[in-house]
């Protein structure tokens, strides 16, 4: 009399990932996420003081439409040196940022596909997959477009106002005179416009990998059985 038949094992839905593989995983989502949030609503927000015609910073325009770096730099540089010292400033600091975060998006994406081969993918990983894709994309197109682009923008913008003998200013004292040259100067009113475009687009992608990132790190959340 034969036996029971052995039942063939099904295979896991993903390969268990190592201690130290889970906590670089929460070490660069987390940071990434962290960054973007202070970047956004901090200090981008906190080193601005008045605007042109309610859009274009005193003699500071930065790129990205954000203003990264360290915090104490952030919210006190712009009060304590000249336009042109701080948007120089901003011009070395920003580009770091958005590679950073496109450096930490590309990770995410690797470490994860690593431990989820897309045969065994449920809907949940596959739309986690996707999250990441989208985050690669936003940060991408930030660190060699937009934020390029918007960098060398403030560039130009600088040189106008230093021809002009502006940009030495500390805090708002020149707002009144930058003012006067968006009105009088086509070229640095058109500046300023392509400044604001290319501001806008980087803060959707911002915006998209702060939505991403805080989606992973609710689905992360989710995995853990314990706190």
């Amino acid at each position: 009399m034969e036996g029971p038949i052995p039942r063939e094992e099904t295979p896991q839905s993903n390969t268990a990932p190592s201690d130290t593989v889970k906590l670089l995983h929460l070490v660069l989502l987390s940071t990434s996420w962290g960054m973007q949030v202070w970047v956004t609503f901090v200090a981008g927000r906190l080193g601005v003081c008045t605007h042109c015609r309610g859009s274009l910073p005193s003699g500071r325009p930065w790129g990205g439409g954000f203003a990264p770096g360290p915090p104490p730099l952030s919210i006190l540089a712009g009060f304590v040196m000249s336009s042109l010292t701080y948007g120089s400033i901003q011009r070395q600091l920003f580009p770091y940022y958005f590679h950073i975060s496109s450096a930490c998006a590309f990770l995410n994406l690797t470490l994860f596909a690593m431990y989820h081969p897309s045969e065994l993918l449920s809907e949940e990983q596959t739309t986690q997959i996707i999250i990441f894709f989208i985050c690669v994309a936003a940060s991408v197109l930030n660190a060699q477009w937009f934020g390029q682009i918007s960098s060398d923008i403030a560039a130009d913008m600088h040189l106008v106002e230093h021809s002009h003998g502006l940009g030495q200013e500390v805090g708002v004292s020149g707002s009144e005179s930058c003012r006067q040259l968006c009105a009088s100067k086509p070229s640095y009113r058109q500046l300023w416009q392509q400044l604001t475009l290319y501001r806008a687009l980087s803060s959707l992608c911002n915006l998209c990998c702060i939505a991403c990132n805080g989606f992973s790190l609710y689905f992360l959340a989710t995995q853990l059985p314990a706190l």
